[in-house]
């Protein structure tokens, strides 16, 4: 009897591990200076660079949650490495606003060398913005 429930546990425990919730190594953000508060609804798209050809490839087309944020770019256990676009679509997310924007869409153009996790946000206004690698 014990060896049956000592089974069970195992393929439970085993289970559970197998059914973890994927890591991604690509995360991105958006707060908007202007107001203080994270552009949430807008729309970014990733790319990804062949550097043979310089063509760029779709690779995945997000929204940005409630906090401004889009925590699930690029599956942690693939191979990352390359260079990427991010296409933040901010027209529309001004014109909600009822604001006028000097930028349609923002590209910030980066490079994945490693491993790690890349965390790739921008600070937003109408008529200007930011960039840089977080954490």
């Amino acid at each position: 009897m014990k060896k049956v429930i000592l089974s069970v546990l195992l393929g439970m425990i085993l289970n559970l591990a197998n059914g973890q919730a994927p890591t991604y190594q690509l995360s991105s953000h958006i707060l908007d200076v202007s107001t203080g508060m994270p552009a949430s609804g807008v729309t970014v798209q990733l790319e990804k660079l062949n550097e043979k050809t310089k063509v760029w490839s779709f690779v995945d087309k997000k929204v940005t949650d409630g906090q401004g944020r889009i925590k699930e770019f690029l599956d942690q256990g693939q191979q990352n490495k390359g260079i990427y676009k991010l296409t933040f679509f901010v027209k529309d997310y001004f014109a909600n606003k009822k604001m006028e924007s000097f930028y349609p869409f923002i590209d910030v153009v980066f490079q994945i060398q490693d491993d790690k996790h890349y965390h790739v946000p921008i600070t937003l206004s109408a008529y200007g913005y930011s960039t840089y690698r977080g954490n």
